[in-house]
């Protein structure tokens, strides 16, 4: 634990314990959102899924990312993950973004991929409200993770014909707002 860093945050103000608990909650909607997305990629087939699958990817990726960015900060704060997997998998701050149940309809399959992302927008929204100005670190790492959800969020939001987003899909490197924490 960076023993300073927790006391500058507590300080600030903040309740370090809540914030560590929504960072652990974030973080294992994260990770279960790269599992579910795993298996939503899978069954993205025929003319209208291979479409959704490279978006589908990117944002998988990312969002494996965020979670791996994530864990230092939880114990930096004085928090650990938990010890059992199905324990962390239901803590999450989202529902599991699981297939629909019928996995050839591309419009159900985009709504559970656009109520993840909108989902992960609000939380981590609601983080850096929480941590402006009080802990740079977080909201610094918040903000970053809060800029690519947005992306993902745009991206599968125009599939739904729900208008123009203005934002493209990436070309090399993922997690262009969160590669710097992860170094």
């Amino acid at each position: 634990m960076a023993r300073v860093a927790r006391e500058m945050v507590e300080k600030a103000g903040i309740n370090v314990d809540e914030l560590v608990e929504l960072l652990i909650k974030n973080a294992s909607a994260e990770l279960t959102t790269y599992y579910y997305y795993t298996i939503l990629r899978v069954n993205l087939i025929g003319l209208e899924g291979e479409g959704l699958k490279e978006i589908t990817e990117s944002a998988r990726i990312e969002d494996r990312n965020h979670f791996e960015a994530l864990v230092p900060r939880i114990y930096e704060l004085g928090g650990k993950l938990p010890g059992n997997m199905n324990e962390f998998h239901d803590v999450s701050a989202c529902p599991p973004a699981s297939l629909p149940a019928d996995p050839t309809d591309i419009k159900a399959m985009l709504e559970v991929l656009v109520e993840a992302e909108r989902c992960a927008v609000r939380g981590y929204s609601y983080i850096c409200s929480l941590t402006a100005g009080k802990d740079h670190r977080t909201y610094a790492l918040s903000l970053a993770i809060l800029n690519e959800e947005i992306e993902h969020e745009s991206w599968f939001s125009e599939f739904l014909g729900e208008g123009p987003s203005g934002h493209f899909n990436r070309r090399g490197s993922p997690s262009p707002f969160v590669d710097k924490f992860m170094n």
